[in-house]
């Protein structure tokens, strides 16, 4: 896709009409409490809608259409080819509609319309088509049993499902979700979260163009006690995903506990290491993987490279190339195509941000905040037992940690409560093997910064979640239940006792 100009971009941005009601069983609803929260755009701190505040009884009203969906079967007992139809179709809208979801995506998130257009967008509508492709291609089966009888095992949808998303990526993640939750023939209710709600409303009314039935795919724009909560309490929600800090992701195990025992996915934070080697090649093309992982997305990413954590013999040379590459990371207004980097999501999160600036001894490059923007910075470090080498800042700074040899980088790398990603630079293969083995983290790249593709499966270790994983045919197990049939073949008549 050709990117626009900034004039044009606001332009679109000027006529768009943007969603402001709760959508529950296929219309757009005020919330039964009548309230509402004001939708800003972080990048110029104006209005861009008042959106309906779901509450305890929004929730309630969402899941009991969302289980009357379900039990009639009118999703869930679809034939899989023609619940693929209508994902396909979904996918058809949304392409039709990509520019319009790009910049409503950039407007809500403070995201540079640069990385909507040319990833967030494109990568959502790949997500739900390769899902929706997979959706009658995964097959049943037949355990080995004895001629008197067949053992078959049986995927079926889990029921209803309580989907509740982060804001760093509020339409990719929701297709990580909606995708293989729709694939199984689940009934949905979801929270987005509530600074990034206007995309997944809108795709909810061209999923319901697209012919999902009333009922099965429902939007509660709200805080997290206010509709997260009820939504991990309810009696009647079957499982719930959940991507987003590790402190809220935990308490969605004691509400899981506290109610129906539901079962729970955990897609949480990271403090993920990039270890550079002595023989690392070409440290130019490695400082641009680096710049990547830390300073993508403003760094608000859960698999951000956030430690570098590199050997004392490179160390000064990678750090003048990740300074001269840091340099084309500007930041400016998300809708000039030429930004690479926009505004933090919000007031309060731009504040922590700002907060562990603050604490930092030794900047080597940027450091500079204002007005929501925060420049790419790196900082050095003492040790890794440094604040900002322990805690998740979701923002853009790189920590630096010096180590001299290769054991010593594994087991700082390993040092922390996390285990999402991280990554090995070095031109030895088989240190490059030990390396990914050794790391403790549920993606491991070499010699690259990257999170896989669609067709591998994505989550964490240790505090970084566990239950089940997003992307790859994996990412359908979580939404499915195995049921065992047990058939009797055996003659009654050989049974039969003279």
């Amino acid at each position: 896709m050709d990117l626009l100009t900034q004039d044009e971009y606001k332009s679109i941005a000027a006529g768009l009409n943007l969603p402001t009601g709760a959508f529950i069983d296929g219309t757009f609803r005020p919330a039964i409490s009548g309230k509402t929260f004001t939708s800003t755009n972080p990048a110029t701190g104006e209005t861009l809608a008042e959106i309906a505040a779901c509450g305890s009884e929004d929730v309630d009203f969402a899941v009991e259409k969302a289980r009357e969906s379900f039990d009639d079967g009118r999703w869930s007992k679809l034939h899989p080819s023609e619940r693929k139809d209508v994902l396909i179709r979904l996918c058809k809208l949304m392409t039709r509609n990509a520019r319009e979801l790009a910049v409503m995506e950039s407007l809500d998130s403070g995201k540079t319309i640069y990385d909507c257009e040319t990833v967030d967008v494109p990568e959502t509508i790949h997500c739900l088509k390769w899902h929706a492709e997979a959706i009658d291609k995964i097959y049943d089966q037949v355990a080995p049993a004895s001629d008197d009888h067949i053992a078959m095992v049986v995927r079926e949808p889990i029921g209803v499902v309580g989907l509740v998303l982060p804001w760093n990526f509020p339409l990719l993640m929701l297709a990580w979700k909606i995708g293989p939750a729709l694939a199984a023939g689940c009934s949905l209710v979801i929270k987005p979260a509530k600074e990034t709600t206007l995309t997944a409303l809108r795709v909810a009314e061209l999923a319901m163009e697209a012919g999902v039935p009333a009922g099965v795919l429902n939007i509660l724009p709200g805080g997290g006690g206010d509709v997260g909560e009820p939504i991990g309490r309810h009696m009647d929600i079957d499982m719930v995903s959940f991507t987003g800090s590790t402190v809220t992701g935990k308490k969605f195990l004691t509400y899981s506990a506290e109610s129906n025992a539901k079962e729970v996915v955990l897609e949480m934070g990271g403090k993920n290491p990039a270890i550079v080697m002595d023989d690392a090649e070409n440290l130019d093309r490695v400082a641009q993987h680096l710049v990547n992982g830390a300073f993508w997305n403003m760094g608000e990413n859960c698999s951000a490279s956030s430690r570098l954590i590199v050997h004392k013999d490179v160390k000064a040379e990678l750090l003048e190339r990740i300074a001269h590459h840091a340099k084309q990371w500007n930041i400016g207004d998300p809708l000039d195509p030429e930004t690479r980097m926009g505004a933090l999501v919000s007031e309060s999160h731009y504040t922590k941000v700002c907060s562990y600036l603050d604490q930092a001894e030794n900047v080597v490059i940027g450091g500079k905040a204002e007005n929501g923007f925060v420049e790419a910075t790196v900082v050095e470090v003492a040790d890794n037992n440094a604040l900002l080498a322990r805690e998740e800042i979701f923002g853009p700074v790189l920590s630096v940690i010096e180590v001299s040899g290769f054991d010593e980088a594994i087991e700082v790398g390993n040092d922390t409560e996390f285990g999402l990603c991280a990554s090995i630079f070095t031109a030895n293969a088989k240190r490059a093997i030990r390396g990914a083995r050794a790391l403790r983290a549920g993606t491991v790249t070499v010699n690259s910064f990257g999170e896989g593709d669609i067709s591998t499966p994505f989550g964490g270790f240790k505090q970084s979640g566990f239950g089940g994983r997003d992307n790859s045919v994996h990412a359908h197990d979580q939404y499915t239940q195995l049921k065992t049939i047990w058939i009797d073949l055996a003659d009654d008549a050989d049974e039969a006792v003279d």
